[in-house]
C-alpha cells in the first residue's frame, strides 16, 4: 500500500458497496481512521483488535527500527561529503502549537482509550534519558542543545494537546498498556518529525550547503568569462600617477567604466571626462546623471564600485583602489568588479600588496596580469622633530585626527592663536567637504590650516605642505565586528602621509611628522614596515541566494537567514565572506514590518550610519510607509524633517543637520529602487542642496559653535598638553597596541563624560570606559615612573595620574 494509507477490507455504511480496501488507496491515514471510528459501535466492537492491528502495522517503526534509522542517518551523513558541522546555536526554534479540540472528536481515543497524561509524561522522560535515542538524534543533526530543545517542545505538544494524531496516540497507548510489547524507542520517528518542524534546517541541510557554496566565484559571471580580458595592474604609492595613466586610457577608449570607492571620486571622473569632450554619465547609489539630451546612456560612465554593471560590454574598465578588495565590509564590491566586468581591458589601480592576490584570482579565470610600477612624482620626508605645540603651525599644514572630539579641540586651540582653519571629517556632506577643501586651497583665503580625519586619504585634491598626525591611535571595527583601539596600519599611514606635497599642488615637496615627540619614532617604524600582502578577497550573498534560503526556511527571520548562510557557506582560501553586521542590524530593525523578502533585502542593503538614531528611525519609518503602500512624497518628507531648518547654533545642532542630510541620502537611494513609492527624488535633491549650504555655514563657523557648546556644557573638551598626550601614547606604543572593547558593532558610541567625570583620574575613566585592562594599567604605571625618572621629573604615586593627564576617551569618528 502507498505510504500513509491503511488497507482494510470492510464496507462503510452510508457509502457505496465498494470495499474499503479499494477506497483506501485514495484515502489519507487520518481520513480512513476517522471513517472507521464512525462505524456503529455494534459493528466495530468485534473488529477493534483488527483495526488496531492494521493501524499499528502502519505507524509502528517495527522491530529493528532503530538499527534501520541509524543506517539511514549514517548514509545521509556520508552523502553530505564530510562538510563542517553547522553552528547549531544559530538555529532558532519555531513554535508548534498544541492541537486544540477537534470537530471530529478524539479519533485515537475512540479506537483505543484516553491517555493518562501522568503515564505519558513518565514515558517521555524515559525516552529522553535513553542514551541510544540521544545518539540516534545526533546522527540526524540533533546535538545535545537541539535534542533538549526539541524534546521540551515535543513533550509540551504531547501533554498540552487536547487530541493527538491517531498514529502517535496509538503508539503511546500501546507503550502504556501493551505490557512490554511496545518500547519507548518507537516514539523516535514522531519525535524526529516534530524536531524537523521546529528546526526545519535539519530537513534541508544538504540543499542549504549547495546554495551557499561560494567556492568558484568566477563562474558567477558568464559574460565576463566569454571574453578574453587583458588585466593591467597600475601599482604605486599615493601621488605616483598610476590612476592618471589608467584614466587616460579610459578617455581614449570607445567606451569605458570607472569604478571608484567614493562618490567624490566618481564625481571627479565624471566632470573630467565631460570637460575633456568625452560624454560620461554618473551613477552612484543616490544619483543618476545622463549627459545625452535624449536621455540615452553615454558610452562612458563613472560610478561607485557597488553600482557597476557586470553585463554591459565596455572597451576599458578602471577599478580604483583595488586593495580595498580586502575590506571586511565592502570588499565584495571590488571582487565582483574584478571578476565580473565585461571589458576588453581592465585597469586596476592600487597598492602593490594586492598584486599577488589579483594574479592568483586571474589565474583561475585564465587571464594574465600585466603589472606597471610607478614611483612617487614628488619627494616626501619624515621630519626628525615633532610639532609639539600648535604655536609651530605653518601655512599648508594639515593636522590629522581620528576622532571628532580631537577635531573640535584642535580647531578651538587654533582659533585661540588667531589662525583660521578648514575642517573635513567623514560625516560631512560631499558638498561641504569640497567647499572646505576649496577654502583651504585658495591662496587668497586667510585659511591656511586644515584639521581633518583620514577622510582626506582619498577623493579630495588638497594643497598640503605638511601632514601632522595628532595621534597614531585609531578606533576601528575588526572582521569579527568588535571595536578596537590600535595604531594605524602602514597602509593607512602611507595613504594619509602621501597627501603632502602633491604633484598638482603648489607644494612640490611633502613633509610628515607627529604632534607628540614620542609618537615620531612609532610613525617612522610604521612607515618603514612592509605592507602585508593581501591574502583574500571579500564575497557577499546575493538576493537570489537569500531567497533560495528563505524558500527552504520560510519562517526564519532575515537576520537569522544571514547567520545560517554565513555558517553554511564554503569558500576557497582566496576568499572570505564579508562582515554583514550592518545588514543584520537593519534586518532586525525592520523585522516586524510586513514586507516581501526581496523588498526587505533591498531595505537592508541601504547604507545608513548606525550611530545616528534619527537615520535608523527614518529607515524604520520609510519601511513602515512602504508596507502600508503610502508613497513618501516631498510634502510628507518636509513635515518629517521639520523643514525649514535653521543654521546650527551649537555642535549638537550641526550633528543633527548632518543626520538629516543622511536621511535625504537614504530617500534618494531608495528612490532608485522603488520609484513609485519614493516619487519626488528631484525635489528632495534640491532640498538637500539647500541643507548642504546650511551645513557649510555651520562648519564655516565651527569654532563659534564649539565655544557655545562648551559654555552650555553640550561639549566637554579638555586641553591636553603635548607632554601629557605623549605619555599615554608612548605607553600604548610599548603595549600590544590593541584593546578590544566588549562592545560590538551597533553598540552605543562613546558619549562625552558627565560633569562628574571631570573629577575622575584618567586611569579610572579609561578602565571604566573599557580602554584599559587592569594588567595594562599596571604596566602603564611602571613605564610612566621609569619615563619620569629618566627625565628627572617629579614622581607621582603608583595608581594615580596628575590632573594634567586627565583625558577624554576618544569617540570613534563617524567616517
Amino acid at each position: 500500500a502507498p505510504a500513509g494509507r491503511v488497507i482494510v477490507n470492510r464496507q462503510v455504511p452510508g457509502c457505496s458497496s465498494q470495499p474499503l480496501l479499494g477506497r483506501a488507496a485514495s484515502m489519507s491515514f487520518p481520513r480512513c481512521a476517522l471513517l472507521w471510528a464512525r462505524l456503529p459501535v455494534g459493528r466495530r466492537a468485534g473488529q477493534r483488535a483488527a483495526v488496531r492491528s492494521a493501524l499499528r502495522a502502519h505507524v509502528d517503526p517495527l522491530p529493528g527500527a532503530l538499527g534501520r534509522l541509524s543506517a539511514v542517518a549514517s548514509a545521509s551523513s556520508s552523502a553530505s561529503g564530510g562538510s563542517k558541522a553547522p553552528n547549531t546555536s544559530l538555529f532558532v526554534p519555531l513554535t508548534v502549537k498544541p492541537q486544540g479540540p477537534s470537530a471530529d472528536g478524539d479519533v485515537g481515543a475512540e479506537l483505543t482509550r484516553p491517555l493518562d497524561k501522568n503515564e505519558v509524561k513518565k514515558i517521555l522522560d524515559k525516552f529522553y534519558k535513553r542514551k541510544e535515542i540521544q545518539k540516534l538524534g545526533a546522527d540526524y543533526g540533533l546535538d545535545a542543545r537541539l535534542f533538549h530543545q526539541a524534546f521540551i517542545s515535543f513533550r509540551n505538544y504531547i501533554l498540552q494537546s487536547h487530541s493527538l494524531d491517531v498514529d502517535i496516540h496509538i503508539i503511546l497507548n500501546d507503550i502504556c498498556f501493551s505490557a512490554g510489547k511496545s518500547h519507548v524507542d518507537d516514539l523516535f520517528p514522531f519525535f524526529l518529525r516534530h524536531a524537523k518542524q521546529i528546526f526545519p534546517v535539519l530537513e534541508c541541510k544538504d540543499d542549504l550547503r549547495k546554495i551557499s557554496d561560494l567556492r568558484i566565484p568566477p563562474n558567477w559571471y558568464p559574460e565576463a568569462r566569454a571574453i578574453q580580458r587583458k588585466i593591467i595592474f597600475h601599482s604605486g604609492p599615493t601621488n605616483s600617477g598610476k590612476t592618471y595613466h589608467a584614466i587616460q586610457r579610459y578617455l581614449s577608449a570607445k567606451s569605458g567604466v570607472y569604478c571608484g570607492p567614493l562618490k567624490l571620486l566618481a564625481h571627479e571622473i565624471f566632470e573630467k571626462s565631460n570637460a575633456a569632450g568625452v560624454p560620461c554619465d554618473l551613477v552612484t547609489g543616490e544619483e543618476r546623471v545622463t549627459v545625452e539630451p535624449d536621455g540615452k546612456q553615454a558610452a562612458h560612465v563613472a560610478c561607485t564600485v557597488e553600482m557597476c554593471s557586470v553585463t554591459t560590454p565596455y572597451e576599458v574598465a578602471v577599478i580604483d583602489e583595488i586593495q580595498m578588495i580586502k575590506d571586511p565590509a565592502r570588499g565584495w564590491a571590488w571582487t565582483r568588479a574584478l571578476l565580473g566586468l565585461c571589458a576588453e581591458e581592465v585597469h586596476l589601480c592600487g597598492e602593490s600588496a594586492a598584486i599577488d592576490l589579483v594574479t592568483e584570482l586571474m589565474y583561475t579565470t585564465g587571464e594574465e596580469v600585466e603589472v606597471r610600477n610607478y614611483k612617487r612624482l614628488t619627494p616626501i620626508s619624515v621630519l626628525d622633530h615633532a610639532l609639539e605645540s600648535l604655536d609651530n603651525l605653518r601655512p599648508g599644514d594639515c593636522i590629522v585626527c581620528f576622532s571628532k572630539n580631537d577635531i573640535y579641540s584642535v580647531s578651538r586651540q587654533i582659533e585661540i592663536r588667531g589662525l583660521e582653519s578648514a575642517v573635513i571629517y567623514g560625516s560631512l556632506p560631499p558638498g561641504t567637504k569640497l567647499a572646505q577643501a576649496k577654502k583651504f586651497n585658495d591662496p587668497d583665503d586667510p585659511c591656511k590650516i586644515l584639521v581633518a580625519t583620514d577622510a582626506i586619504g582619498m577623493g579630495l585634491n588638497l594643497s598640503i605642505r605638511r601632514i601632522i598626525f595628532y595621534s597614531l591611535i585609531k578606533p576601528i571595527i575588526n572582521e569579527k565586528g568588535e571595536k578596537e583601539i590600535e595604531p594605524i596600519t602602514t597602509s593607512q599611514a602611507l595613504q594619509i602621509a602621501g597627501r603632502a606635497g602633491r604633484f598638482s599642488s603648489k607644494y612640490k615637496e611633502g613633509e610628515v611628522t607627529t604632534m607628540n615627540r614620542e609618537d615620531l619614532s612609532l610613525l617612522k617604524e610604521i612607515l618603514n614596515r612592509r605592507v602585508d600582502p593581501i591574502k583574500a578577497a571579500g564575497l557577499h550573498p546575493t538576493a537570489e541566494q537569500i531567497e533560495m534560503f528563505a524558500y527552504h526556511l520560510p519562517d526564519t527571520t532575515l537576520s537569522n537567514l544571514i547567520d545560517i548562510f554565513v555558517d553554511f557557506s564554503q569558500v576557497d582560501g582566496q576568499y572570505f565572506v564579508c562582515n554583514m553586521d550592518d545588514f543584520k542590524f537593519s534586518a532586525e530593525l525592520i523585522q516586524h514590518i510586513p514586507l516581501s523578502l526581496r523588498v526587505r533585502y533591498v531595505f537592508c542593503t541601504a547604507p545608513i550610519n548606525k550611530k545616528q538614531p534619527f537615520v535608523c528611525s527614518s529607515l524604520l519609518q520609510f519601511a513602515r510607509q512602504y508596507s502600508r503602500n503610502e508613497p513618501l512624497t516631498f510634502s510628507w518628507l518636509r513635515r518629517y524633517i521639520k523643514w525649514p531648518l535653521l543654521p546650527p547654533k551649537n555642535i549638537k545642532d550641526l550633528m543633527d543637520l548632518e543626520a538629516i542630510h543622511d536621511v535625504l541620502d537614504l530617500y534618494l537611494w531608495l528612490s532608485y529602487r522603488f520609484i513609485d513609492m519614493f516619487p519626488d527624488a528631484s525635489l528632495i535633491r534640491d532640498l538637500q542642496k539647500e541643507l548642504d549650504g546650511i551645513i557649510q555655514e555651520g562648519v564655516h563657523n565651527i569654532t563659534k559653535l564649539i565655544k557655545i557648546s562648551e559654555s552650555h556644557k553640550l561639549l566637554n573638551l579638555e586641553s591636553l598638553s603635548a607632554e601629557n598626550r605623549s605619555r599615554l601614547s608612548g605607553a600604548l606604543k610599548s603595549q600590544t597596541r590593541r584593546v578590544r572593547s566588549t562592545k560590538t558593532v551597533g553598540s552605543k558610541a562613546a558619549e562625552p563624560p558627565a560633569s562628574g567625570a571631570r573629577e575622575k583620574s584618567l586611569a579610572s575613566r579609561l578602565v571604566q570606559q573599557g580602554l584599559l585592562t587592569a594588567d595594562m594599567l599596571k604596566q602603564l604605571e611602571k613605564e610612566w615612573l621609569t619615563q619620569q625618572t629618566e627625565h628627572g621629573k617629579e614622581q607621582t604615586e603608583p595608581g594615580t595620574y596628575s590632573k594634567g593627564t586627565r583625558r577624554k576617551k576618544k569617540e570613534p569618528d563617524s567616517d
